[in-house]
């Protein structure tokens, strides 16, 4: 009934942060955390690493640094109840600001990389792997990366030390074929390394595509708490977790967090499929033009958008 080797990440706070600059408050995060842990799922990436040189606090809030003590603030004083994991892109984080695995309650880092950074988020991840980090590289917008370019990319992946890859839908362009397709060749490429997903809900998929990755034998699986994330959203935790059937899986933990924490942002935020995330993910086109329009005064013009989308001129 249930596949044990399956692993579940909630990208709540960092993927769902991309719409509000990451400003939950401790209350928030906390919640969410204690939930997670009630529900049995495997991971929580809490965030981003990020250098604060590179960004301010006065514009983003700490889940894009993960700083130590913003993490013992949420943990508390009893014994870490999940484990945790941040994101990592390529340009973002200094490696001197990462601290040593045993410094840290991170338990995870995943490099975040476009296929011609796949060296450098090599490198950072064999960085992370040395300080004593699990560590995974996700492999974005894989959707528009040439047959060549792809090979060449999981040629390099093959020979690294990093475990687990992720074939990434930034756009949320995949159909359940393309998924298929995908992760037999991800896993024909990368013997011996555990496949992970990571869809976005543009096209009303990221459930679908998710339920076809588990088939074609992926294991790790991102998902966000009523799909919250950037644009259109991701693959609903409460809805992959009725799905999964495993016994160490609860579903109530993550519907109370959603009523009591998730709801609210609602009415602050919107995400999830809507008309100008559509006709992104249909063009496979990144979904910046859509999030303006859904964030500028008139968001309600969708026509005025798919006619200036789709023109040829």
């Amino acid at each position: 009934m249930y596949r044990p080797e399956i692993k579940v990440i909630d990208c709540t706070v960092r993927d769902g942060g991309l719409m509000n600059k990451w400003q939950f408050d401790d209350k928030f995060v906390r919640q969410v955390y204690e939930a997670l842990a009630k529900a049995g799922i495997d991971y929580m990436e809490i965030g981003y690493l990020s250098s604060e040189g590179m960004f301010s606090r006065d514009e983003v809030g700490p889940w894009k640094f993960c700083a130590e003590e913003d993490l013992k603030r949420i943990i508390g004083k009893s014994e870490k109840k999940i484990k945790l994991s941040a994101m990592a892109d390529i340009g973002r984080i200094d490696y001197d600001d990462i601290p040593l695995k045993e410094n840290s309650s991170l338990d995870m880092i995943r490099v975040a990389c476009y296929v011609h950074q796949v060296d450098a988020a090599i490198d950072l991840a064999h960085h992370c792997i040395d300080k004593g980090y699990e560590t995974t590289i996700n492999l974005m917008a894989v959707s528009t990366v040439g047959l060549r370019d792809l090979e060449e990319a999981l040629g390099d992946l093959a020979k690294s030390r990093v475990p687990i890859i992720y074939l990434v839908d930034s756009f949320g362009a995949f159909y359940s074929e393309d998924v298929e397709t995908l992760a037999k060749r991800y896993m024909d490429s990368l013997p011996g390394k555990t496949i992970g997903i990571h869809s976005h809900n543009n096209q009303q998929l990221a459930f679908a595509n998710t339920i076809t990755s588990i088939i074609s034998g992926i294991n790790y699986l991102d998902a966000t708490l009523y799909g919250i994330g950037r644009g259109a959203g991701n693959c609903p935790l409460e809805l992959l977790i009725s799905f999964l059937k495993n016994p160490k899986f609860k579903v109530r933990p993550l519907i109370e967090v959603i009523e009591q924490q998730i709801l609210p942002w609602t009415k602050k935020i919107d995400w999830g499929y809507f008309i100008p995330y559509m006709v992104t993910g249909v063009l496979n086109q990144h979904p910046r033009t859509a999030i303006a329009i859904m964030e500028s005064e008139h968001p309600e013009k969708i026509t005025e958008f798919f006619d200036q989308a789709t023109s040829v001129s």
